[in-house]
């Protein structure tokens, strides 16, 4: 059995992962939800990283997951705590000395959003529509209920540059969606091969994938866990 820390998405909290967390502590494993200073405009990827290492502490088995600007944090975690895998979801990938605020640019994301958008006929209006780009795959319930447990993202940290030199020594994978209209499938993969050097594992499923389809989340996080660890992490 495994201990996985969740980070969290930019304006998310614990709840995000409620779901998934339901999934994964039904197979045994334990799970820490990270809660971090989003809303906090003095708080920035060091205040980020710290309050992640102070919820996860003692945990052993430790899988770490961190979805989109969370992964500008996850890697930083496990710079600091011993962790068996790093998990990387629907990724803003940094490079060193790359803030998240230089992360669009830098890897061509208005672009590959243009291309999608042109490919998929949608209007302009539909292409900055929340429940077009977002919420597609939820019901109205859970989208009212996931407007309720919203937070607001403070700019501070993606004004720092993400600190360290190289990646942790680490097992590291990156687990990107088909469906995802936030970060076109096509603009992860290329991202994935160009800053990790690896092919990035692949499920069905929008940017909220945590929300849409957290059983499939789970059933793949797990699946990637063991291929990793091998059977004796069961």
């Amino acid at each position: 059995m495994a201990t996985y820390a969740l980070v969290p998405p930019a304006g998310s909290g614990p709840w995000y992962w409620h779901l998934l967390k339901e999934e994964l502590t039904a197979r045994g494993h334990e799970v820490i939800a990270v809660d971090l200073p989003v809303d906090d405009d003095s708080a920035g990827l060091a205040e980020y990283t710290e309050a992640a290492v102070q919820a996860i502490g003692q945990a052993r088995d430790l899988v770490v997951v961190g979805q989109s600007l969370g992964a500008y944090t996850a890697p930083l975690v496990c710079d600091r705590l011993p962790a068996d895998l790093l998990i990387l979801l629907t990724p803003m990938l940094p490079k060193p000395g790359e803030s998240a605020g230089e992360w669009w640019e830098a890897t061509g994301h208005a672009e590959a959003r243009k291309a999608q958008a042109e490919r998929e006929g949608w209007t302009a209006e539909q292409d900055q529509d929340p429940s077009v780009i977002f919420f597609h795959e939820l019901s109205p319930a859970l989208v009212e209920e996931a407007a309720k447990n919203s937070r607001d993202q403070s700019g501070r940290p993606f004004g720092d540059p993400w600190p360290l030199s190289k990646w942790p020594d680490v097992p590291t994978r990156a687990l990107i969606c088909t469906g995802d209209r936030f970060f076109p499938v096509d603009f992860s993969r290329r991202l994935v091969r160009e800053r990790l050097g690896i092919e990035a594992d692949e499920m069905g499923g929008s940017h909220p994938v945590a929300l849409s389809r957290p059983k499939e989340l789970a059933d793949k996080l797990e699946e990637i866990r063991l291929d990793v660890l091998g059977a004796d992490a069961r």
